[in-house]
This record gives structure tokens, C-alpha cells and sequence, in this order.
């Protein structure tokens, strides 16, 4: 049987990487893929209060519609309830029409329209402002009662 040798090995082997040779690698991996990571994050925080905003001015088209239809009631009173709904929603910059005019002077079973419009730019938490402003309009038709 062969004695063991006391010679310590050598480290440095062509073709063997060491972790002092490898230390720079992490660096360019996370500078390359940090703009990235940041870039989908903002971007689901963007996505995700528009699909909010857009969801909120329904909501608000709905019931403001709903309240125009009932017998007695008029634009006022459903814009109030539109107001109600986008404000407890944190939505600012909206505009609450009413094409077909006053709903109060409208026939039985005619068309009561309700139109909701709010600015992106003024309800972005982020990025709105750097970005093109839409301005997104919700339509709300519903039959007189």
C-alpha cells in the first residue's frame, strides 16, 4: 500500500474555477437583471390600479344609473350617488354627464344614460404622470321605471 503523501494539492488547476474568479459574476447577473425586476413590478402596480380605476368608474356608472331610473329621482341625486361611490374609492378627477339629459322629465321605459370619466394620470400611484394620460369613460344605459 502506497504512503500517503504530505504534499497539500494545488489550487490552481487550469480549467478549475475558483470563487475569487466567480465574485464578479453575481455583480453583472443582478445589474442585468434588476431593470427588469423592477420594470414588472411597477408594471403590476400600474396594471393593477387601472384595472381598479376602471372597475370603480363601473360601480360608480351603475348605481348612479340605478338611482336615475327610479320614479321621482333626478341627475342630481344620482350624481351624488356616482360622488358617493368614487370618493369612498379614493378616485379623484372624475366627471359624472348625463347625455340623454334630466332623467327626472324622462318617459316610462326610455333610455337613462349615465357617463363616468376620470383621468389615468391623476389616479396612478406611480407612473401616471410620466406616462400618456387616457382619460377612461365608463356608459351606463338602463330603461326609465
Amino acid at each position: 500500500m502506497p504512503a500517503p503523501t504530505s504534499r497539500p494539492r494545488d489550487r490552481n488547476v487550469p480549467g478549475r474555477r475558483t470563487r475569487r474568479s466567480r465574485s464578479g459574476v453575481a455583480t453583472v447577473e443582478f445589474a442585468v437583471c434588476l431593470p427588469v425586476l423592477i420594470l414588472l413590478v411597477f408594471g403590476s402596480i400600474e396594471a393593477s390600479s387601472m384595472i381598479f380605476l376602471k372597475q370603480s368608474l363601473n360601480v360608480a356608472a351603475y348605481e348612479s344609473t340605478r338611482e336615475a331610473i327610479r320614479d321621482g329621482r333626478s341627475n342630481a341625486d344620482a350624481a351624488a350617488r356616482a360622488r358617493a361611490v368614487l370618493d369612498s374609492r379614493g378616485i379623484i378627477g372624475y366627471q359624472i354627464t348625463f347625455p340623454n339629459g334630466e332623467s327626472l322629465d324622462a318617459d316610462r321605459a326610455a333610455e337613462v344614460v349615465t357617463s363616468v370619466s376620470a383621468s389615468s394620470a391623476t389616479n396612478s400611484p406611480l407612473l401616471g404622470r410620466f406616462l400618456t394620460d387616457r382619460q377612461l369613460t365608463v356608459n351606463t344605459v338602463m330603461l326609465k321605471q
